[in-house]
């Protein structure tokens, strides 16, 4: 059974929830998390540390609700998807009719690695809309730039406001259609530079053979060899399902090393492709799904010239 501003709704009742004080974080936190706790619903916080701490201090003692660490489950989004969608379904196999939580995408995300997390904003109104779950994204806009607070209205269908209203967003845009869209994303710094490796129709030895030789201990060792595979994932599913040629560059910087996979076809159909793992990876899927759980920061492109995927290891920067 749904309750408060989700009655009635069948799957994700996913909403925006921007606050630019403590004051209005807790408008939006406090009676959604204790309504959901009288309801008898599960209410979990996911929020960075600031945010956690004052919701926490706000709470009554033994309120039940129950906090989770946000940074550790937004540390990638792919990996984000996979770990809520296990928590959710532990919640409903316990007979949970809604769960409810209050999550707040790591603070640092809304940076250099944005783009990608757009990208999760909007596909989860599909990963999550076979359970019961009513979120309230919340962003701080005092230190969200304009544009992210743009992409969240455009991927959350509505808005939670501190003075209680539940509004739609007017510029709601399907997930179809949002991660379908071509956008330029911004070069790391270090695209700017020679690259140490420019292979074309590359052997995938020879390519993993290029990652680790930008391997100067820049990066944890099985970050490095997680990159490793990655790369080569990416070589191969552009060779066997993209258009030659196929061509990979690699830049190593002080903390991080960036890899292009390029090739001259459109790119995965599915819009979807990363951050869910698809069927039997007839079009590349899974090796981008693995991609996207092992890598700090993908990037998916469709451009004139063709398809083009940049991972980064260590420190994503633009």
């Amino acid at each position: 059974m749904r309750s408060g501003a989700a009655t009635g709704h069948v799957g994700y009742f996913h909403e925006a929830a921007c606050y630019g004080t403590d004051d209005e974080l807790l408008a939006l936190a406090l009676p959604f998390l204790l309504d959901g706790v009288a309801a008898g619903e599960p209410a979990v916080v996911s929020l960075g540390e600031h945010g956690a701490e004052v919701v926490r201090a706000a709470l009554p003692a033994g309120s039940g609700v129950t906090f989770v660490t946000g940074g550790a489950i937004y540390a990638r989004p792919a990996a984000a998807i996979r770990a809520y969608r296990k928590l959710l379904a532990d919640y409903v196999a316990g007979g949970a009719g809604q769960i409810r939580i209050i999550g707040e995408v790591w603070p640092g995300n809304v940076g250099a690695t944005w783009d990608s997390w757009a990208r999760y904003e909007s596909a989860i109104n599909h990963a999550y809309d076979d359970f019961p779950l009513w979120s309230m994204c919340a962003y701080d806009t005092r230190r969200v730039p304009a544009h992210a607070v743009e992409d969240v209205l455009r991927t959350h269908p509505r808005t939670a406001l501190p003075d209680g209203r539940h509004v739609d967003n007017a510029g709601f845009t399907e997930p179809m259609t949002y991660l379908g869209e071509s956008r330029e994303p911004a070069p790391d710094p270090l695209q700017h530079t020679e690259p140490m490796a420019d292979l074309i129709d590359p052997a995938l030895s020879d390519a993993r053979a290029a990652v680790r030789a930008a391997d100067h201990g820049q990066v944890p060792a099985d970050e490095a060899d997680d990159f490793v595979v990655a790369v080569s994932e990416a070589v191969a599913n552009a060779q066997l399902h993209g258009v030659g040629p196929v061509r990979m560059r690699l830049w190593s910087g002080p903390d991080r090393i960036v890899a292009t996979v390029t090739d001259a076809g459109p790119g995965p159909k599915d819009p979807f492709t990363g951050l869910l793992p698809v069927g039997n990876g007839a079009d590349g899927g899974l090796g981008l799904w693995i991609a996207h759980q092992t890598c700090n920061h993908v990037v998916l492109h469709r451009h004139a010239d063709g398809f083009t995927i940049r991972l980064t290891a260590g420190n994503p920067q633009h």
